[in-house]
């Protein structure tokens, strides 16, 4: 039960998951904020772009339709339940996991911290709660159906694992600037 649940919470959150990381990929150009400011801060900075923006979103949208495509095979080999992702659920997630990071980015700014600033917390949970609550919103049948209260605490519990090792591992490839 707990290995299921694990599995399912890492699956599901698969396409929310991808989005940011694909955004460091491909971001660059034009800031979404483009350059204005709030308070005498930028709104966002430039590290949150258009480019960015809509390639991690397409990614993870691309991920949810794979793990579809692959779902059957892996369920049968491992014998779990994995959730199949329709199209409304798959751009929620991936959309809602780039809005929490901009929501972020802008809390950020508002709390005087600098691009690439650590906030503990909110780094490793802001794309989650906004990626579920658009879930809710966008599909809810289905985001009730997945996201039980057992898979959204092991959400909770893993994303900032998950999250701290792949930042670290984009940080020695030269890929991020900062190891967070």
């Amino acid at each position: 039960m707990v290995v299921e649940t694990l599995a399912v919470a890492v699956w599901a959150m698969l396409p929310a998951y991808v989005p940011n990381n694909a955004a460091v990929l491909v971001g660059g150009g034009t800031p979404i904020d483009a350059g204005r400011s709030y308070g005498g801060r930028r709104l966002l900075g430039d590290g949150k772009t258009w480019r960015g923006t809509a390639g991690g979103t397409l990614a993870g949208v691309l991920l949810a339709g794979l793990l579809n495509l692959g779902r059957p095979a892996i369920a049968g080999a491992t014998g779990l339940d994995l959730p199949g992702f329709p199209p409304a659920a798959a751009v929620a997630l991936a959309a809602g996991a780039m809005a929490g990071d901009i929501l972020a980015s802008f809390l950020k700014r508002r709390t005087g911290r600098e691009r690439g600033a650590s906030f503990p917390g909110l780094d490793q949970l802001d794309f989650v709660a906004a990626a579920l609550v658009l879930a809710f919103l966008v599909a809810p049948a289905w985001a009730a159906s997945v996201f039980t209260l057992p898979v959204i605490v092991a959400v909770v519990v893993v994303t900032p694992v998950l999250h701290l090792s792949t930042n670290a591992g984009a940080y020695l490839l030269g890929l991020k600037e900062e190891p967070y």
